[in-house]
Parts: C-alpha cells; structure tokens; sequence
C-alpha cells in the first residue's frame, strides 16, 4: 500500500512537472501542422513544375509570340497589326524569343522565369514579416499559377504581377523607411505594369498616398521621384511606337476601338467563376486565407500602412477582374496575388501570439487552397483539349505549308484556335493586318467598325491571298455561319475562293482556278507586309 502510495505520489507529480511541457507542445502544434502545409504546398509546385516542362505553346501565348516575331521581320505594331494588347506585353515577348528562342521550351523557360520574378518580388515584399510569409506565399502563389494548366502560361495578367509584386515591394519598404527613392520604384514598377494591363492605373492614388504621407518638407521630393518613376516607362514606350511609326494607330485603337472592345464578351462574374475548375472552391479558401491574414495582424498589433497596402492590393484585383468582366480565369491572377501575399503576412503574426483559433482558420485555409489547386493541376498537367488545340493548329500549318512555300499570304479567320499558331510555325504572313475577325461581328452599327470592314476587303481585294482559313468556333460567339452577318466578306469568299479542306473545325479555301488572284510578287511593299 505504501509503496503504490509512494508510486502514485510519483505519477502526480510527474503529471504535473509534465503539464507545462505539454502545454508548450499544444501550443506549438498548430505551427507544426502550419509548416507541413506549406512544405505539402511546396511539393505539389515542384510536382507540377516537373510535369509542366513538356507543356506546348498554345492558345493566347501564341498570338503574342506571332506578334513579336512579325515586329522582329520588320512590322510596326498596331499599324501593321491590329491587336487590342497593350505595347508591354510585346516587350515581354520580344525578349523572350530574342534571347530564349522560337520554340516550346523556350517559352517554358519564358514563363517559368516570369514566374520565378513574381514570387521573388512576392518574397521582397514580405520580408518584414519574417522568412515564414515569404515562403507560404512562393509555394502558394506558384502552386496557383502551374494548376491553371498549358493555356495560363505567359498570360498577359501574370505577367502584369511581375511588376505589380516589385511594386509592392518597393511600397512596403517605403512604408517602414521613406525614401524618394523607394517611391520612385515603386511608381516605375507601376508605370511599367500600366503598360502591360491598363487597369494598374487604379493603384496610382496609393503611390500619392505613399507620398502625402510625408512631412509637407519631404513631399516635393517624394512626388517628383514618384513622377519620374511612373512617367518613365511610358516615355520609353511611346517613343518607341513614335520612332516605329505606329504610335499614331495606337492611339486611334486605345481612342476608337478599346471603348467598344470593353462591352464585348461581358458576362455575371458569378456564372464566370462558377465555370472555372474549382474556381468557387479556390477563391472562397483564398478568401478565408486573406481575411484571416489581416485580423491576425490586426489583432497582433501591426494595423501599420503596410497592411493597408496589402489590403489595397486585394480590393485592386477584386476590381481588376470586375471591371474587365469578361469572367476569364486569368483575369483573376492579381487577386490571388495580394490575396495569397495578405494571408501569407498573417499567418506567422497568428502563430506568434498564440491565437489557436486564427491560426486553424488559416491553416485549413491554406489546406483546402492547396488541396483544390492540387486536384486542378493533377487534372490539367495533360488536357486532352490542349492537344487537341496544338493538333489543329499543326493541321493548319502542314495545309497551308505549301501556300507560304510559294511566296504567297494566308489569311486566318479566327482567334485562338491555331490560326496563328500555324502561321507563326510557318513565318508567314497575312495580306491584311488583322490577327482576328471578331472585330467584324461586335457593334457593327459604329462608323469605327464599318471602317475596319472596308479596311479588311480593300486589303483582301488588293492583295488576295493564296489562301484562307475559316475556324469554325468564333468569339464570343458564332460558327461557320457568322460570315451571314458580313455579307461582303461571305460574298468575296464565294466570289474568288472555294473550300479544299473541310480540317477539325476549320476550313480551308484556295482561289477558284477560274478567278486565280494575283500572284504575290505583284503585291506592293508596305501592304505586303500587313
């Protein structure tokens, strides 16, 4: 008896010296399970990343990249090519096939690298909030760019969060230490976005705040930086398209085209999301992550104006996917960028403090992201329809072959389906300077799109090609059957050209032997090289 008196005596007080230290345990059990997160995040990005190195050119990157090569022979943008994109996302194209090549790993290696510059923006940014939100928001923001699949990669929005995450980079280091030159960075990151996307105008006032902030001393300096910064970017592009000769067409289609381009295509941004794979999921655990970011440092005692700027930076890319309203997916990429950055700056300030309860929510948060990003890139790493898009683009380019092999000009009825994929395989070019014929089929009753309409047939009737692609599939919408709402394009095909290739949804036309166009030689110089 006493001896197990003595042995339970032992056993208590054991249990109690072991209390504290399982205490300690419980505390620190939620960063465990935070860290396993965010190491299982990491592992599925490498995952995908390894998948991905396979990956095609394929739906938008190619017009781009069929855009920069045509700048490289000598076209002049916009004058010579009629396209809705802003200048910056040539540069990028420009560079990637001058100094990584024309094919597919190149661009591969154009995409990862953009990629790889937004996380490391994304890491600049955050380090005041420890290496800890560094490494959550990289694994987490690359994770979320590689589950997209073949046809996100070198998007037009992802390349605008390179430059958007070294803004916000140079805003936050702005924010803990003022300095002319801080700002002026982060207003030339911006002027530098603006000329990728427009809408990152809308983060102009912030770098006004940023400046006003100062003592009325400080201020000239800080807004004179911020000037020149965001003035810069700009400067050098218009004075390229000036010294290119297309900067008079530029404007005409940012002035004339863009207001009617805005309106086409709009849909309910819930229908969108809803369409996209786990498009509801994901955004609504990207959601939690962020909330939960900011009443962790909130609640920690950091409500500084660096949380503001992240928060801006959400409120941002909710009205960058809005006020585009077309619902696409990519669309949605700087938002998941401050988002991701936002919940990724609060998770360590939760584990700090010891709020177990922020802490859960931001890990199941961060688990429930992963895992449904992790189910989509599972699911995209070998999309049937992007072989099927890469198929029938390279069943265009072997039809036509012999057309370019002559000397002769093939004009794609089309967008994205492989027109101009198969033309940038085939280094050819079109008699006309338009890359799409949506333009055709939107707001047909202005004066601007009648214009393009009589552009589009005094270039066909002047320089016929030697052949023409239909695609079936229009944008937003239509088949074969939308040349019935241009009648006098249907009436010059049927006129002058007959179908010799009925392809996977497309169809190919050559000249009537008995109403042969002209050969290319005779067409002239400039007009040639629409």
């Amino acid at each position: 008896m006493g001896a197990d008196a003595a042995g339970g005596a032992d056993t208590a007080g054991e249990t109690e010296a072991a209390a504290p230290a399982a205490s300690l345990e419980l505390r620190l059990r939620p960063g465990a399970v935070a860290w396993a997160g965010v190491g299982a995040t990491a592992g599925l990005a490498v995952y995908l990343t390894a998948g991905s190195l396979r990956w095609p050119l394929v739906h938008d990157a190619p017009l781009m990249h069929y855009v920069a090569g045509r700048i490289l022979d000598g076209a002049v943008p916009y004058r010579d090519l009629f396209d809705m994109n802003f200048p910056g996302v040539y540069v990028v194209h420009l560079l990637g096939l001058v100094l990584l090549g024309r094919g597919d790993a190149g661009f591969r290696a154009l995409d990862l690298a953009v990629l790889a510059g937004t996380v490391a923006g994304l890491a600049v940014a955050l380090r005041s909030f420890g290496y800890r939100a560094c490494i959550a928001a990289g694994a987490l923001f690359w994770l979320y760019h590689l589950a997209g699949g073949a046809w996100r990669a070198g998007q037009r929005d992802l390349l605008l969060c390179l430059p958007l995450a070294w803004m916000s980079a140079a805003a936050l280091a702005d924010v803990l230490r003022p300095r002319a030159l801080a700002l002026g960075l982060a207003a030339a990151a911006l002027g530098i976005a603006v000329w990728i996307k427009p809408y990152a105008v809308l983060w102009l006032p912030v770098v006004v705040a940023l400046a006003w902030r100062r003592p009325p001393a400080a201020r000239a300096a800080a807004g004179a930086a911020a000037l020149l910064g965001f003035a810069l970017p700009g400067a050098l592009v218009l004075g390229w398209l000036a010294a290119a000769g297309g900067l008079a067409a530029f404007v005409d289609i940012v002035l004339a085209y863009l207001p009617l381009y805005a309106r086409v295509g709009r849909e309910s941004l819930l229908a969108a999301v809803r369409g996209h794979d786990q498009g509801p999921l994901t955004l609504a655990a990207l959601g939690v992550w962020a909330a939960g970011g900011a009443v962790a440092l909130w609640r920690a005692g950091r409500p500084d104006a660096r949380l503001v700027v992240l928060v801006t930076g959400v409120v941002y890319g909710g009205l960058h996917f809005a006020v585009q309203g077309k619902g696409w997916e990519y669309h949605l990429y700087p938002l998941a960028l401050f988002a991701i950055a936002l919940g990724a700056a609060g998770l360590p300030a939760a584990l700090d403090t010891g709020r177990r309860g922020l802490a859960t929510v931001l890990v199941v948060a961060l688990g429930v992201t992963a895992g449904a990003l992790a189910v989509k890139g599972v699911r995209n790493l070998d999309a049937a329809w992007i072989a099927e898009k890469h198929a029938r683009a390279r069943a265009v380019a072997a039809a036509v072959a012999p057309v370019v092999a002559a000397g002769g000009t093939v004009q794609v009825l089309d967008t994205t389906d492989g027109g101009l994929h198969a033309l940038y395989w085939l280094g050819a070019r079109q008699p006309t300077r338009f890359l799409y014929d949506f333009h055709f089929y939107h707001h047909v009753e202005q004066p601007f799109i009648r214009r393009l309409r009589a552009e589009l047939l005094a270039g066909l009737r002047a320089r016929p090609p030697g052949a023409v692609v239909l695609f079936e599939r229009g944008w937003p919408a239509g088949g074969y059957g939308r040349l019935r709402a241009f009648p006098e394009l249907a009436q010059w095909l049927e006129a002058g050209y007959q179908v010799v290739l009925e392809g996977d949804r497309f169809r190919v036309y050559a000249p009537r032997r008995d109403r042969a166009p002209r050969p290319p030689s005779q067409a002239s110089g400039r007009a040639a090289h629409g």
